[in-house]
C-alpha cells in the first residue's frame, strides 16, 4: 500500500478529483472537488480516501497505516500555503473542519468536528485578526464541545446543561444573547467537564500533571479528530443505517479536512442547508433553512429556530442572489435535485457541500416526472431514479378527511404520511415496545443519530424542536416514516417521561395514544382513523412507464376478495398465491376441528359438506375480483394440528375445571380431546404431515377444495365471466406425489365440470419449496403445468433455519459478525437463488412451456426481483402493498440489462 495515493487536494487552484470518484473520495469529497472544478466558491482542503479508513481497520488494534501522518503533515502545509495561515498560529490561525463522507449519503450517521486548531493561544490570534472577541470565544467553546463529544466521548448534555444554566443565570433565552465574557467563562467550564468526564487511561496523551486536559497541540487535535471520523464508520447508528439501506460495510468513509469559514461572525454572516427543489413534495422551489450568526450544526441540530431559505433574500440579498444562481448551476450539472450546505461569512458565500438530495417518495416521483417534462432526463432515467423500496412511503395511510378531531399541537410537516401509536420518549423504549408488537410514536426534543434504532422501530417521530432539514426530518423522510418536527408547544420532561402541551392544559405521558400527520404537521391526542391514498398522479405516470419497460410479470398474494381487489388496483396481473388455510380460521375453525376429530365417517362427511359450501363462496369472491386474470390457489398446506387448541392450554383447562368440581363426564371428554391432540402432535411439524402429504393421507380434503374451485369456476362462467384458476399442490419433493395428486385433482375437475355442463380447463402445478424438488425439477416438470417457487420455505429448508426462531435467537449476532450479509428471509440468498435457477433450467429442459413464478415474500423485495429477472422467471408475486415496488423493480431490472448489454457492445 506504500505507493497508494491516500490524500487528494481540492480548491485553491489545485483540485485532484471529481464527482466520478465517490468510491475513493466519498460523496462529499468527490462533490467538493467537482464544485471546485466548476469554479464555485469552495474553501480549500484535502480528502483522505475511503480505502485509508479500511486500512485503519485492518490493523489490530485499528491504527493509522504507516506513512499517513507524514502525508497529513504535507497536505496541511500545502493548505497553509494556499490560505496564508498556519494551523494553531498565535497571530492569524488557520482553523479547519474535519468531516466524514462515504460513497453513499448517510446523513448524520457519522461524525464532524468544526473549528479545529483553536487553543488557549490561537484564540487570541483569532480575536486580534477578526476584531470580534465574542465570535472567537464562541468558536472556541463550540470546538471544545464538539471535539469532546465526538472524539473524547463526553455526553453532549453535559455541555448543553452548562449553556442552559448560563442563560438562566444571565436571564436570557437565546445563545446569541450571551456576551463574549460569558463565552470565555463557558470555555473554562467546558474544560472542567473534560477533566472530570474523560478517563485518563483511554487518552493518556491528554494527561498533564496527572490530570486530563483539553489538548492544546493542534496536530494532536487533528490526528484524534481524523481517527474519530474513521471510528464513526462503525458506530451503532452508522451500522444500523447501512443495514437498513443495504450499504456494504467494506466501503469505509473518507475524511474531509477543509479550511473553516464562519457563519457566526455577526448578522452579516450565516449558514444553512438548501435544496434546489422541495424535498418533501417535489415542488420546483428553493427549500431549506438558514440561520444568521450561526454555524452549521445549529441548523441541523434544531438548537435554534431556523428560517425558510426563501427569506434569505430579505436578510442578505446579495448572498441570496448568488446562492440561488449556484442552485441552478448545480441542478443543471447534476441533472437532479441537489442538497447544498453553505456558509456566508461577512456577506461572502461559500459552498461546503453538495450531493444529490434525499427526498420523500412523493417528491422523488414529482421531480422525476417534472424533469422529463422539462427535457432534463429521459423516461428511462426517471424510472431508474425511483428507489422501489421508497414507494412504500406512498402506501402509508393518511388521516381520514371525513372524521373530525381536535388539534393538540402543530409543527412542521417534515415527512409525509400519518401514524398512530403510544407515546415513548427514548429510542430504547421505542425499540423495546416494537419488539413486543406495540405501535409507538417516538417523542423527542430533537432526535440525534444515536436515536436511529428507535426511529426505525417507531411508527412515526414527533419533535418539539428542529426544522425541515433537522436530523429527525432528513432521516424520517429517507425511511418513509411520518414525522412532525418543531412542535414547540410540547415542553418535554425526559426524567418524568412526559410532555406538557402549553395552551392546552394537557400532559402527555408515556403510553398515551397520539396521532401525527407528517403531511400537514398536525398532532392529535387519541387515535384518528387512517385511510390509504390512491395510486394516481405522478406514481401512476412512473408506473405506467415502468410497465412499458418491464418484461417480468407481477402478481399479488391474496386470500380474500378484498385483498384481491386491492392487488388489482395496485396493478397486479393476477394472484400468484391464495392460501386456502386462512379460509379455515375464525368462525370456520369449529368445522375443520369437527373434521379432524370426527369419530365416524358420517360426522366427517357433514363437516366436509359445510366446508364445501363456504369454500365455494370464498372462491366465487376471489375469482370475481380477479376476473380475466390468473389466480393460483394453493391447496391446504399446514399440519392439521394447527387448527386445534394447544395441548398445554387444554391441560391447564382440565386442571382448572377439576379444581372447580366439573362433572366427571365433562372432564373425561376433555381428556379424550387432549389425547387426540397429543396423538397428532409432531416433533418437527414443519417437516411433518403437511402439504401434499396431507393430500396423500386425506384425499377427501384436497378433493373438497378442488370441487369448490371448480364449482366457483363453472358458476362464474355461466354468468359470462372469465375465471382463470390454477391449482397448486404444495411441498412436493418427488414426482410420484404430484403425479398421484394431479390425477386425483383432474378427476374431480372433470366430474364437477361435467355435472355443471360447463367446460373448464384448470392448470395444475406445484410449489417448489424443498431442495430436492429444485434439483429434481426435470422429473417433476413432466407432470406440472407450472412451478411457483415458495422461497420462504425453500430458504428454511436450504439453510435448516426456522423462520419463526431465527430473528430472536441468532440472526442479529450472525449479521453483527458478518456470518450472513443480510436477513435471507428478506432478500434472496445466493445459494437459494441458485436452487431456483436449477429448478427453472431443469424444469424447462423437459417441459419448455412450463410457467415459472415465485410467491414468497422475496417477490416484493427489489433486490430479489432483479435476481429473479436474471434467472428468467415469468412473474413474481408479493403482498398487495408491495406490487408497485415489484413493478418498478422489474422495469429497472430490464433497463439495467439493456444498459449492460449496450456497454458490452
Amino acid at each position: 500500500m506504500a505507493d497508494t495515493k491516500r490524500i487528494y487536494a481540492f480548491g485553491g487552484g489545485q483540485t485532484e478529483g471529481d464527482k466520478s470518484m465517490k468510491f475513493i473520495l466519498g460523496g462529499k469529497g468527490a462533490n467538493l472537488a467537482e464544485m471546485a472544478n466548476m469554479g464555485l466558491p469552495v474553501p480549500p482542503g484535502f480528502t483522505i480516501t475511503c480505502q485509508t479508513c479500511m486500512e485503519y481497520y485492518r490493523a489490530t488494534p485499528p491504527a493509522f497505516p504507516a506513512g499517513l501522518t507524514d502525508d497529513i503533515a504535507a497536505h496541511v502545509a500545502n493548505l497553509e500555503a494556499k490560505m496564508g495561515k498556519k494551523l494553531g498560529d498565535e497571530s492569524d490561525p488557520l482553523l479547519v473542519s474535519v468531516r466524514s463522507g462515504s460513497a453513499f449519503s448517510m446523513p448524520g450517521m457519522m461524525d464532524t468536528v468544526l473549528n479545529l486548531g483553536l487553543n488557549d493561544r490561537s484564540v487570541q490570534g483569532l480575536i486580534a485578526k477578526s476584531g470580534n472577541e465574542r465570535f472567537a470565544w464562541d468558536s472556541y467553546r463550540r470546538f471544545i464541545q464538539m471535539f469532546s463529544k465526538v472524539v473524547l466521548g463526553v455526553e453532549g448534555d453535559e455541555f448543553e446543561n452548562a449553556i442552559t444554566k448560563m442563560k438562566h443565570d444571565r436571564g436570557v433565552t437565546e445563545d446569541t444573547e450571551l456576551s463574549a465574557e460569558d463565552m470565555r467563562t463557558l470555555v473554562d467550564v467546558f474544560k472542567s467537564i473534560v477533566a472530570e468526564q474523560v478517563p485518563a487511561d483511554e487518552f493518556p496523551q491528554l494527561v498533564v500533571d496527572g490530570k486530563v486536559a483539553f489538548p492544546q497541540d493542534v496536530t494532536l487535535q487533528l490526528h484524534l479528530a481524523i481517527e474519530a471520523v474513521f471510528r464513526s464508520w462503525n458506530n451503532r447508528r452508522a451500522i444500523d443505517y447501512r443495514r437498513m439501506e443495504k450499504i456494504s460495510d467494506d466501503l469505509g468513509t473518507a475524511v474531509n479536512v477543509q479550511a473553516m469559514v464562519f457563519g457566526n461572525m455577526g448578522e452579516t454572516s450565516g449558514t444553512g442547508v438548501g435544496f434546489t427543489r422541495n424535498a418533501a413534495d417535489g415542488t420546483k422551489e428553493y427549500y431549506g433553512d438558514f440561520l444568521t450568526n450561526a454555524q452549521g450544526e445549529d441548523v441541523v441540530a434544531g438548537i435554534r429556530k431556523t428560517r425558510p431559505i426563501a427569506e434569505l433574500a430579505d436578510v442578505l440579498p446579495e448572498a441570496a442572489k448568488e446562492l440561488y444562481e449556484v442552485f441552478e448551476i448545480l441542478e443543471q450539472a447534476y441533472r437532479d435535485m441537489c442538497d447544498i450546505e453553505f456558509t456566508i461569512q461577512e456577506g461572502k458565500l461559500w459552498m461546503l457541500q453538495t450531493r444529490v438530495g434525499k427526498r420523500t417518495a412523493r417528491a422523488a416521483l414529482k421531480i422525476a416526472v417534472d424533469m422529463v417534462a422539462e427535457g432534463m432526463i429521459t423516461r428511462e432515467e426517471a424510472v431508474l431514479r425511483i428507489n422501489p423500496a421508497h414507494l412504500d412511503q406512498l402506501m402509508h395511510p393518511q388521516f381520514d378527511t371525513t372524521v373530525t378531531y381536535d388539534v393538540l399541537a402543530k409543527g412542521l410537516n417534515a415527512s409525509p404520511g400519518a401514524a398512530v401509536g403510544e407515546v415513548v420518549f427514548t429510542a430504547d423504549d421505542a425499540e423495546a415496545a416494537a419488539a413486543q408488537g406495540r405501535k409507538v410514536i417516538l417523542v423527542r426534543w430533537e432526535t440525534n443519530p444515536d436515536d436511529l434504532h428507535g426511529m426505525v422501530a417507531a411508527q412515526g417521530i414527533l419533535t418539539s424542536h428542529g426544522g425541515k432539514t433537522s436530523h429527525a426530518a432528513v432521516i424520517a423522510r429517507g425511511m418513509g416514516k411520518p414525522a412532525v418536527c418543531g412542535a414547540e408547544a410540547l415542553k418535554i420532561d425526559m426524567k418524568a417521561k412526559q410532555a406538557v402541551v402549553t395552551g392546552k392544559d394537557v400532559v402527555l405521558k408515556e403510553g398515551d395514544i397520539v396521532s401525527i400527520d407528517g403531511t400537514t404537521g398536525i398532532v392529535v391526542l387519541g387515535e384518528v382513523a387512517l385511510v390509504q391514498p390512491e395510486m394516481t398522479g405522478d406514481i401512476d405516470t412512473i408506473l405506467g412507464w415502468a410497465d412499458e419497460f418491464r418484461t417480468l410479470g407481477v402478481r399479488a398474494n391474496a386470500d380474500t376478495p378484498e385483498d384481491a381487489a386491492l392487488g388489482r388496483s395496485f396493478g397486479a396481473a393476477g394472484i400468484g398465491l391464495t392460501r386456502t388455510e386462512h379460509m379455515f380460521l375464525g368462525e370456520r375453525k369449529d368445522i375443520i376441528q369437527d373434521f379432524i376429530l370426527a369419530d365416524s365417517p358420517a360426522v366427517q362427511q357433514a363437516a366436509l359438506d359445510k366446508l364445501l359450501d363456504v369454500q365455494t363462496a370464498d372462491f366465487l369472491g376471489i375469482f370475481s375480483a380477479m376476473d380475466g386474470l390468473p389466480v393460483t390457489v394453493r391447496l391446504l398446506d399446514p399440519p392439521l394440528h394447527e387448527f386445534l387448541d394447544s395441548p398445554r392450554e387444554l391441560e391447564v383447562e382440565i386442571v382448572r375445571e377439576e379444581c372447580n368440581g366439573a362433572p366427571a363426564e365433562k372432564l373425561a371428554a376433555k381428556r379424550r380431546l387432549l389425547s387426540q391432540v397429543d396423538a397428532m402432535s409432531e416433533a418437527n411439524p414443519m417437516l411433518g404431515l403437511r402439504g401434499c402429504r396431507l393430500g396423500i393421507m386425506h384425499p377427501e380434503l384436497y378433493a373438497l377444495q378442488v370441487e369448490a374451485i371448480t364449482r366457483a369456476t363453472c358458476e362464474l362462467k355461466r354468468q359470462g365471466k372469465d375465471p382463470r384458476p390454477e391449482i397448486m399442490i404444495p411441498l412436493v419433493s418427488v414426482k410420484a406425489e404430484l403425479a398421484i395428486l394431479r390425477a386425483e385433482t383432474q378427476a374431480v375437475v372433470d366430474r364437477v365440470s361435467a355435472e355443471a355442463g360447463v367446460e373448464v380447463s384448470i392448470p395444475i402445478g406445484t410449489m417448489i419449496e424443498l431442495p430436492r424438488a429444485a434439483v429434481c425439477a426435470d422429473e417433476i416438470a413432466e407432470v406440472a403445468d407450472f412451478f411457483s417457487f415458495g422461497t420462504n420455505d425453500l430458504t428454511q429448508t436450504t439453510f435448516g433455519f426456522s423462520r419463526d426462531d431465527i430473528e430472536s435467537k441468532f440472526l442479529p449476532k450472525y449479521l453483527e459478525r458478518k456470518v450472513l450479509p443480510r436477513n435471507p428471509f428478506e432478500t434472496i440468498d445466493d445459494g437459494v437463488a441458485q436452487l431456483v435457477a436449477i429448478g427453472c433450467e431443469r424444469g424447462r429442459a423437459t417441459n419448455p412451456t412450463l410457467k415459472l413464478g415465485v410467491c414468497g415474500e422475496h417477490g416484493g423485495d427489489p433486490e430479489s426481483v432483479h435476481t429473479f429477472f436474471g434467472i428468467g422467471l415469468d412473474y413474481v408475486s408479493c403482498s398487495p402493498y408491495r406490487v408497485p415496488l415489484a413493478r418498478l423493480a422489474a422495469a429497472q431490472a430490464s433497463l439495467s440489462e439493456k444498459a449492460t448489454a449496450s456497454d458490452n457492445r
